[in-house]
């Protein structure tokens, strides 16, 4: 801190390195000039001509290409969906495959379990 009580910041040479830290701004914690309104903007905004349309009805209509063209876009775009993708590793997948399973064995259980109670609870009381 310098003499007027604000922070310094870190120099180049200091060893400290510049990295975002990951973590986000408050929101509303700064307000910049340009999203402020003033009054002479909101008025020059709301005093504006209508716009004007040649057939506001209607959108044109695209060109629809070709269905192989389509085909081989929708892949190209799938392929590059896919390289996005953080693939789990080994130990991970073992993991998350081990709890879905006892998950699946627990809730077939537990739903036999109630089945055959209303069974046993039914045929008691009609039967």
């Amino acid at each position: 801190m310098d003499k007027d009580g604000a922070e310094k910041a870190p120099s180049a040479s200091s060893g400290v390195s510049n990295k975002p830290t990951g973590k986000r701004a408050a929101r509303g914690a700064s307000v910049s000039a340009s999203t402020v309104k003033t009054p002479a903007r909101t008025a020059s905004r709301t005093s504006s001509a209508k716009p004007t349309a040649t057939n506001p009805g209607k959108k044109p209509k695209a060109k629809k290409d070709n269905i192989f063209k389509r085909l081989r876009k929708f892949f190209r775009e799938v392929i590059a969906e896919l390289r996005k993708v953080i693939w789990p590793n080994r130990k991970q997948m073992i993991t998350y495959t081990s709890v879905v399973l006892t998950f699946v064995v627990f809730m077939v259980a537990f739903i036999s379990g109630v089945d055959i109670a209303v069974i046993k609870g039914v045929t008691w009381l009609f039967g």
